[in-house]
């Protein structure tokens, strides 16, 4: 499968919107505002971010600051950091990691918003004669009937 995805090498700098319909790596500096609705974007161990970024799926290696925006998944890695809120329905933060911000789990449409759990319902009293050395709880704790 040959995907196309383009690289951002360390030596350049950005400053104002940048979007794409394939993958991107970035290594080097983007000031602004990055949009790859589809598409991942990786953030390299020499990327440096500050901008607000929408993606399907964003790992982050380097530093961001801005917010982030994923419709999949936003994986922030041991020698990411991230200073910004976060949207998507999957968040990963390795342990080294730096974040600081807000996160909004918000579900997709769909199936997943099906999800409903039910309160367990109460037990009706036994209508059976119980032998008398029977145990029943009684408001939490047992007493022989």
């Amino acid at each position: 499968m040959n995907e196309e995805m383009a690289s951002i090498g360390k030596s350049i700098v950005i400053n104002g919107e940048l979007s794409g319909s394939e993958d991107l790596t970035i290594e080097g500096r983007v000031d602004g505002k990055i949009e790859l609705r589809d598409h991942v974007l990786t953030v390299g161990t020499n990327g440096r971010i500050k901008a607000q970024v929408s993606a399907k799926a964003i790992v982050v290696l380097g530093s961001v600051t801005g917010n982030l925006n994923a419709t999949e998944k936003v994986d922030i890695k041991e020698s990411g950091s991230v200073e910004g809120d976060i949207v998507a329905p999957r968040v990963a933060i390795a342990d080294g990691s730096h974040f600081r911000g807000s996160i909004d789990m918000q579900k997709k449409d769909g199936a997943a918003d099906k999800t409903h759990f039910n309160k367990p319902e109460a037990k009706s009293p036994k209508t059976e004669k119980t032998d008398k050395t029977d145990s029943v709880p009684v408001n939490g704790e047992f007493a022989r009937v």
